[in-house]
């Protein structure tokens, strides 16, 4: 596969990938509370990698072609950023010790994979700027196989970003749990915010 596309993906999708939404709020949210970030990370990644699955089947183009199915599934990933924003503003947290609740065990990878995995965002990622980066004349590797190199450079990508965002929340608010609520809140705020916009885009 011709680098020049691979590197204007790489760039395009870094440029997307460190655009703060739900993924953000969702690994800082983990950070803050002290549950672990690998597995939060490694959830988003594993809805990610779902993405990847369907966009190498082709199924994400009969995703596109089915305006009903699109909407039903961004409407299911708005109500549950909505649920999601609602729970964290009830329950800002303060800094502490990895807990032993439901995100601090396998839970906290199965909802970050509901996230990344119901996320709008990533869906347009796939249908409509992938896409462009492929490669379909002359001779190429085939488009399934630049499909998964590309889905797999996105997930190498939110890894990366989202670790180190996770890890910095954790070490820059451990000793300040006043900014560290404050840090919770607005992440729950910024949940509720983007699934409030998906649906009122829906209801137009």
């Amino acid at each position: 596969m011709d680098l020049t596309p691979l590197l204007s993906f790489l760039a395009v999708d870094l440029l997307l990938v460190c655009v703060p939404g739900a993924d953000w709020a969702y690994v800082i949210a983990a950070g803050v509370r002290g549950r672990p970030v690998g597995r939060a990370v490694a959830g988003l990644v594993a809805g990610y990698a779902l993405h990847t699955a369907l966009a190498v089947a082709g199924l994400a183009v009969l995703v596109a072609g089915s305006p009903r199915l699109l909407t039903a599934l961004t409407v299911a990933g708005a109500g549950y950023l909505l649920w999601l924003g609602w729970s964290v503003l009830r329950h800002p947290a303060a800094p502490r010790a990895a807990d032993g609740g439901a995100d601090g065990g396998a839970g906290g990878f199965w909802r970050g994979a509901a996230i990344s995995g119901l996320n709008p965002k990533g869906l347009l990622l796939y249908l409509s700027v992938l896409p462009q980066f492929l490669v379909t004349e002359g001779a190429h590797a085939p488009v399934a196989a630049q499909t998964a190199l590309l889905g797999a450079l996105h997930m190498a990508c939110c890894a990366a970003v989202y670790l180190t965002v996770g890890v910095l929340a954790r070490r820059l608010l451990a000793a300040r749990p006043r900014a560290a609520r404050a840090v919770t809140r607005t992440s729950g705020a910024a949940m509720l915010g983007i699934g409030a916009l998906l649906l009122a885009q829906h209801a137009l």
